[in-house]
């Protein structure tokens, strides 16, 4: 399982490979180009994962509220226009050439296959890590504004959880250190 980090902004600050089957406790994290940081992260594996094998709290805060998202792939709003342009072709009546009604085919074959190759990620709503290649339960559900805004995490709240998730973060040799 890959598990990307995140502060509490959104940034990628970097990302871990787990291992749910030996569950290690600290994984050494692969930090961006952006960022060369040294650090491990502490992963929290009580209970985490349930009898079927999958994931139930984050591993990274042990936060038990997690949502699922389908990651579409980067393609996706090239294909909607081009979607749209050929409805509207076709709403012109310009759809009688063989060419633009196989082209019109070959578009939704296309629409169709991005819609079963996105994947879908879990997300944890309080340290906003993303589990990828996890096993997801049948009970998650996608994400839901009630749940976020109850797990908003506040300053004094983020000033407790974010070393738990990057101890001993130390820049690597030659890196620039930037404020952030």
């Amino acid at each position: 399982m890959r598990i990307e980090l995140r502060n509490l902004a959104g940034k990628r600050l970097g990302h871990v490979q787990a291992d749910t089957g030996s569950r290690p406790a600290r994984v050494p994290v692969i930090p961006i180009a952006a960022r060369p940081i040294r650090a491990d992260v502490f992963l929290r594996w009580d209970e985490a994962i349930d009898d079927a094998g999958s994931l139930r709290k984050c591993v990274v805060c042990g936060c038990e509220e997690l949502y699922v998202r389908k990651n579409m792939p980067q393609v996706t709003p090239f294909i909607i226009l081009l979607a749209f342009i050929g409805a509207l072709v076709a709403a012109l009546g310009l759809a009688n050439h063989p060419a633009t009604v196989a082209l019109l085919i070959l578009l939704l074959i296309v629409d169709v296959a991005t819609l079963f190759l996105a994947r879908r990620y879990l997300h944890c709503y309080r340290c906003r890590s993303t589990f990828m290649g996890a096993q997801i339960a049948r009970y998650m559900r996608p994400w839901d504004r009630g749940v976020a805004d109850r797990m908003r995490v506040t300053e004094r709240e983020a000033s407790t959880l974010l070393p738990t998730v990057l101890t001993g973060a130390v820049p690597m040799q030659g890196a620039v250190e930037s404020a952030p």
